[in-house]
């Protein structure tokens, strides 16, 4: 068995962009071709870093993605915020593991699966715009929450979470895909958060303060 794998064919390209980039870049470069024939120098400058700005922000690299039997990666680039043990939550009924992962503005914003499995529902909720770092990000801003069923009957969900800056969250699944590990399926614009949700039982690997890489870091294992 290989150690990795790529869960999306590699983009044959450099400087791989996420699509969602595309409209901003080039509203970004249209803007900068009329102040430079314009012969408004400065205001070229400007937005000509702001162009390479928003090339960074969409950045969109591939990744490997480990093949480790039951691993659960990273649905996001971050920083690790909270690792807790909750009984109760709006989005299983169960007692389970949050593992809360704060995108910067300095992150890769595009999101993975954590898990290999069929999403059985897909739920967005219209909210507030707190800044992601606080915990009432998790229950009261606008977010987007995904929920699998992996091949061992694990339920699992992950919530995309716009933040204070964040005002668009984008996912491209919908119940009844079946997705793999490691697999892009969407994206936040601007700094934001991500929540994982696991099953009690989950043995858990990363601690608050960890920097983590989606589709590449190992959260856990399922049982």
């Amino acid at each position: 068995m290989k150690q990795f794998s790529w869960p999306d064919p590699p983009k044959q390209t450099a400087f791989p962009i996420a699509g969602a980039g595309y409209p901003f870049i080039i509203a970004a470069a249209f803007v900068t071709g009329v102040f430079a024939l314009l012969g408004l120098v400065l205001p070229a400058v400007a937005g000509l870093l702001a162009a390479g700005a928003i090339c960074w922000f969409f950045r969109d690299p591939d990744r490997v993605t480990p093949n480790k039997t039951g691993a659960l990666v990273s649905p996001a680039d971050g920083k690790v915020i909270k690792v807790e043990t909750i009984e109760q939550n709006s989005f299983t009924e169960e007692k389970c593991i949050k593992i809360s992962i704060f995108m910067s503005v300095f992150n890769v914003h595009v999101n993975r699966v954590p898990y290999a499995g069929k999403v059985t529902d897909v739920c967005y909720y219209p909210g507030k715009f707190f800044s992601a770092n606080l915990d009432k990000a998790s229950k009261n801003n606008e977010h987007n929450a995904v929920f699998i069923e992996t091949e061992t009957g694990h339920s699992i969900c992950f919530v995309q979470i716009a933040g204070l800056i964040a005002r668009r969250i984008i996912c491209g699944l919908q119940q009844g895909d079946i997705v793999e590990r490691g697999q892009r399926f969407g994206i936040i614009c601007l700094g934001s958060r991500l929540d994982v949700y696991l099953p009690a039982d989950t043995d858990i690997i990363v601690s608050v303060g960890d920097k983590v890489k989606a589709g590449a870091s190992i959260l856990g294992g399922l049982s």
